[in-house]
């Protein structure tokens, strides 16, 4: 689904210098590399402070922890989503709300977000997800009118702008109270291993979060609030530096890909190209489709036989994984989550695909299709 092995070659000699510089400083951990990937990717996100940490999942636990949310406090999310965004609700004795999607953007649908607004409702977390922006615009004048956090699940849309009704833009991440992100290798900005940040524009939270993520410490051995330890490796730290420069290229490179396989399925009648609405640039972590009267299962293993990769993300819903089983969410009526589960299917979308391998994909899935 990517090819990290070309595009380490494109950088490699920034990247291998990088690397041997943080081993020949020993500075493994919170090296000065680390405070230099924050405040270049703050003044790329148009935020005050990046608190780095260790990967995605811990960047969302961190939030919550930090803001304070108390155990049977409801978080209104998104079924339709990577584990993780629910995981960590559940975890910190915290209550998931599911809530629909709109089934062209496959996001978090306001609509859905106002109807399931009670009493303990305290936070509201978008995903923006395969690369996309929920409606930011809705979501935070529904939250400032029932006084409610906003964490933003960006790690699939780190990047990505939103535009508002009033012209301004900004960039996912920065616009609720909180920003979450991962640097999964395979994210469209990926360390080497695993990797995450949290963004926000509130210094007093800012402080809160970065000593959540250190143990709850405001100096060393002086422990004030319940925390964890999660820490952004130095030398993964230094490659993300090198490599946010060339985020907007990566992003170019997908969305020309995107170009291309819309180009090959337009007006198909069995396949929805991905939508791309007018209030977000989509920076297409995944490039999704939604198939009609084609047998899913049949169409990837003719894929395989070809060597093509696709994935399903996602098979099953958050509000029917089991481990949910407890909030007695499984009879939660999501028709849109429900229509997507069934019908999506995520094709290869890199930085390093040229127009040979784009021909020889789409060429097999319309050969297969009709």
């Amino acid at each position: 689904m990517v090819d990290l092995k070309q595009q380490y070659q494109k950088i490699k000699t920034e990247v291998d210098a990088a690397v041997l510089k943080v081993i020949e400083s020993a500075g493994f951990i919170n090296g000065p590399e680390v405070t230099q990937f924050a405040d270049a990717l703050a003044k790329y996100n148009g935020v005050q402070h990046v608190i780095p940490c260790a990967n995605g999942t811990d960047a969302l636990q961190i939030a919550m922890m930090a803001l304070g949310l108390e155990p049977g406090d409801e978080v209104i999310t998104p079924s339709f989503t990577y584990i993780a965004t629910t995981e960590v609700i559940a975890l910190l004795k915290l209550k998931p709300v599911f809530v629909d999607v709109d089934p062209k953007t496959f996001n978090i649908d306001p609509e859905a977000i106002q109807k399931a607004i009670t009493p303990r409702t305290k936070a509201i977390v978008p995903v923006h997800l395969y690369g996309q922006a929920a409606n930011m615009e809705e979501i935070i004048n529904i939250a400032s009118a029932k006084n409610l956090f906003v964490i933003e699940d960006n790690a699939q849309a780190i990047g990505s702008d939103y535009y508002f009704s009033n012209g301004t833009s900004k960039k996912t991440g920065s616009i609720g109270t909180i920003g979450c992100t991962s640097f999964f290798p395979s994210k469209n900005l990926g360390a080497y291993g695993d990797g995450g940040a949290i963004t926000t524009n509130d210094s007093a939270l800012a402080t809160k979060l970065r000593m959540v993520a250190n143990h709850g410490q405001s100096k060393r051995y002086y422990h004030d609030v319940i925390g964890c330890n999660s820490r952004l490796d130095t030398i993964q730290a230094a490659i993300l530096r090198i490599k946010l420069n060339y985020l907007d290229q990566y992003i170019d490179a997908r969305r020309s890909v995107a170009d291309y396989y819309d180009a090959a399925f337009a007006s198909h009648p069995k396949i929805t190209t991905p939508y791309r609405s007018a209030f977000s640039k989509h920076v297409f972590h995944q490039y999704t489709l939604i198939l009609e009267g084609i047998n899913r299962v049949e169409l990837q293993t003719y894929l395989a036989g070809h060597d093509i990769p696709s994935m399903i993300y996602y098979p099953v819903p958050a509000h029917k994984q089991k481990m949910f089983e407890s909030f007695g969410s499984s009879e939660t009526d999501l028709p849109a989550t429900d229509f997507l589960t069934e019908r999506v299917i995520s094709l290869p979308v890199h930085t390093e695909m040229d127009e040979e391998q784009l021909n020889f994909i789409t060429s097999k899935i319309l050969e297969y299709i009709n």
